[in-house]
């Protein structure tokens, strides 16, 4: 994936080491904290919709310090790396205001961090991956574990992957924005392969996949361009966080009665039809039977 020589980049959205308030539920939105849930119910056993429930956090979070990049001015982000997470709440933000006609509201922030972190959503830990917080409308990542994450769950890190990661994010607020979130989270069919909590989840994927399909079409973009490299490693992520492979990894058997996320396929499928449409409105997956499975 390649930058944009010399952007300046707006940094007033993304944080470094803290974190926001403290009680609600954990939001089990995300591309790879869901994952982490379904990992430990499959490692440890118990109810998997009790650990998504989650608990009020009122404990105080210790979290180390994440060190800030200096992204001021004009930045060279081949030269320092960590201004890339600027780039990519930039194009994100960027593409999804062009998208809405109205009512458009960006993510409050990016918040970086290490350990643990206090969130509107409860206490967040690294462990848990990357998720969005809709009580504060604020992605999470803990940068480094991220890239221990991918590897892990059998693919590489790489910049296209983390964008791929952060654009699904992204796309949960945009669930967030259209009420659509609510209404899947209000639904009693939480599991299983044609689920609300595996549609909202392939929605995310295919948000992310409109994003880049029209931020490489932006001059303005920090994001110049997507290979068929990166494409693939996109690709290869989405199948890493297959809920299928997720439990085959596990060792344990593939059961679709128990897929919060979706299979690798069906993941792959709407990364892909996002890509090729670019348009939103392609992204229902609330209103088909066919998610690709």
């Amino acid at each position: 994936m390649e930058y944009r020589d010399n952007v300046n980049l707006d940094q007033s959205r993304v944080r470094y080491g803290g974190g926001g308030r403290r009680g609600g539920r954990i939001a089990v939105g995300g591309g790879i904290g869901g994952v982490l849930v379904l990992l430990l119910a499959l490692f440890f056993g118990g109810d998997l919709g009790d650990l998504i429930g989650g608990t009020t956090s009122t404990t105080d979070s210790s979290q180390s310090d994440v060190a800030g990049a200096d992204c001021t001015g004009e930045v060279n982000i081949d030269e320092n790396r960590d201004c890339r997470w600027g780039a990519y709440e930039v194009a994100l933000t960027s593409y999804w205001e062009s998208a809405f006609s109205s009512g458009f509201e960006p993510i409050s922030a990016l918040q970086l961090f290490s350990g643990t972190t206090a969130t509107a959503c409860g206490t967040g830990t690294s462990e848990m991956g990357p998720f969005y917080c809709p009580g504060d409308t604020t992605i999470y990542i803990d940068k480094d574990y991220m890239g221990q994450l991918l590897t892990q769950l059998g693919t590489t890190r790489s910049d296209a992957a983390e964008l791929y990661i952060v654009g699904h994010e992204y796309g949960h607020h945009i669930s967030n924005l259209t009420g659509q979130m609510s209404r899947a989270n209000a639904s009693s069919n939480q599991t299983g392969e044609k689920s609300a909590s595996v549609r909202l989840e392939l929605q995310a994927d295919c948000y992310a996949g409109v994003f880049f399909a029209n931020t490489i079409k932006d001059p303005d973009s920090p994001i110049e361009s997507v290979t068929q490299d990166d494409l693939n490693r996109i690709v290869d992520a989405a199948r890493a966080v297959g809920d299928d492979h997720i439990q085959e990894q596990s060792g344990g058997f593939v059961n679709a009665d128990k897929w919060t996320h979706g299979s690798s396929q069906m993941r792959q499928y709407w990364v892909a039809k996002g890509f090729q449409s670019g348009d939103p409105g392609t992204c229902d997956t609330f209103s088909t039977d066919d998610l690709g499975e």
